[in-house]
């Protein structure tokens, strides 16, 4: 047995192509606002992760705090068997649509969207 079967075997990416392509988007939307909430007074990053890289590295440490998060999705979509890698990643990937809704408009408007949306508690 070859390495390079066992390794095709064991990462299996999840289908659609589309799903993941939606993933990277939202993910990328994501890794620049948290990038810009560094920049402007009113916003603050929240996740104590992506905190943590940029008092150690800086700007560079929010993308690799971000890119830390999405490797650690796509390993585990490619270790999970179907259909659960697909439905993993599907929820992934309405959690970033989320995140970066909730950043951009954070960003834009300078209020996050429940209190855009009128859902403050």
């Amino acid at each position: 047995m070859s390495v390079e079967s066992a390794l095709g075997r064991r990462l299996d990416p999840p289908e659609p192509v589309s799903l993941r392509v939606a993933f990277a988007i939202f993910w990328g939307i994501d890794a620049i606002a948290a990038t810009l909430f560094f920049l402007v007074p009113y916003a603050n990053e929240l996740n104590p992760v992506t905190v943590l890289f940029y008092h150690v590295f800086g700007l560079p440490g929010v993308l690799l705090a971000a890119a830390s998060y999405a490797a650690v999705i796509v390993v585990i979509g490619h270790v999970l068997s179907k259909p659960l890698d697909s439905l993993f990643l599907a929820l992934v990937a309405v959690l970033y649509f989320l995140f970066a809704t909730n950043n951009v408009i954070l960003l834009a408007l300078g209020e996050p969207l429940p209190d855009f949306l009128g859902l403050a508690v």
